[in-house]
């Protein structure tokens, strides 16, 4: 499709959704504003998240008159060149050409392309631009109009609550069911960096609970322990911030994964993906190691030679790898048993070895 071209209301580009399915978490890197703004620092992320082997990149689409006043106050000021938080959404523009670039190297590397946005006008241009799926953030989460205007499309919807009420999700869940969609709430807590008395993961299994919906985890903490956990309490998707370096410039920075963090972070959710899905028998995985069993189980011992006749005494014997006689475990049952034959010191003790034992 040329650029700018549009595409009918109510349809996207032909891209490929994200999987949401219990089996295994879709782990999302978020850029945000990351970027900075440089077209090329984005498409460098795109790279970064591809080796770490995460599902999907998302980004977020501002389009600072669609979505912002002028007057509208910094959260934290930390911009060197932006005399305002508008002029900074400005600056974080891309134009359709470029988003779909992006989306286009996304797909190169395998990764589904995401992106927040923030107005009705963004969800339109992401929309020609073509998405794995739509993401709402905290602030959005009672945007109606703009959930509208997402549910015609199929795709999966992530719904992060991190400023929400329960009353306030009840609402968006309630919106979204009647569009037709069902929603993936997202557990968030806004604050960065989120303490570990603030993420909430009990808050997994009450929304499951409440609204019967997927969930799972938007995290903020800047590192790789609640995700993880979350994928043991049933998340089907799981997203962090990822930054070059926690040094580099920009509010998200602080509470980002660095590359080796999130490759770890990666291999710990597939690796506890593989631990939840095997359910173990203990009886089943004992018999596979009878054999490490009896290698390092013991076995009763004589302490000293004896002769037939002998009434065994608890002095008379001790225990010793590896288990090939009669257990260890089985020493008061033979404490007062009488020998059948004499048996020198150190011998492994053998039912046939007592009086009343099998012949």
């Amino acid at each position: 499709m040329p650029d700018g071209a549009s595409c009918p209301a109510g349809t996207i580009l032909a891209v490929e959704p994200l999987a949401v399915r219990p089996e295994r978490c879709a782990v999302i890197a978020e850029v945000a504003q990351g970027h900075d703004g440089s077209l090329g620092l984005a498409h460098s992320f795109v790279d970064l998240a591809a080796e770490a082997g995460v599902d999907a990149i998302k980004f977020q689409t501002h389009i600072a008159a669609a979505e912002s006043r002028p007057d509208e106050p910094w959260r934290v000021t930390f911009s060197y060149e932006d005399a305002t938080r508008y002029d900074y959404w400005q600056r974080m523009e891309f134009t359709e050409a470029q988003w779909r670039g992006l989306r286009e190297h996304c797909e190169e590397k395998g990764l589904g392309f995401i992106s927040s946005a923030f107005s009705v006008e963004a969800v339109e241009l992401l929309r020609r631009v073509g998405v794995s799926a739509w993401k709402i953030s905290s602030g959005e989460s009672l945007s109606f109009e703009l959930l509208r205007h997402l549910g015609a499309d199929g795709l999966p919807i992530l719904i992060s609550t991190g400023m929400s009420t329960n009353a306030e999700i009840d609402a968006t869940v309630r919106e979204c069911r009647a569009l037709g969609v069902e929603p993936v709430l997202l557990q968030c807590t806004s604050m960065y960096p989120t303490p570990p008395e603030r993420l909430g993961l009990n808050v997994l299994d009450d929304l499951r609970a409440r609204h019967g919906c997927p969930v799972g985890l938007s995290d903020h903490s800047g590192t790789i322990y609640p995700g993880l956990a979350a994928v043991v309490l049933g998340a089907v998707a799981l997203e962090v911030h990822l930054t070059f370096s926690r040094g580099m410039f920009g509010p998200d920075s602080p509470v980002s994964l660095e590359p080796a963090e999130l490759r770890s972070l990666v291999a710990g959710v597939r690796f506890l993906e593989r631990a939840r899905s095997a359910p173990v028998d203990k009886d089943a995985v004992a018999a596979e190691l009878a054999d490490m069993r009896s290698l390092f189980g013991k076995s009763l011992v004589s302490t000293q030679a004896l002769p037939a006749g002998t009434l065994l005494t608890d002095e008379h014997l001790t225990a010793k790898k590896p288990a090939t006689g009669i257990p260890a475990s089985a020493r008061a049952s033979v404490v007062g048993r009488a020998l059948r034959t004499a048996v020198e010191a150190g011998h492994v003790l053998d039912l046939d070895d007592l009086v009343d034992g099998p012949r």
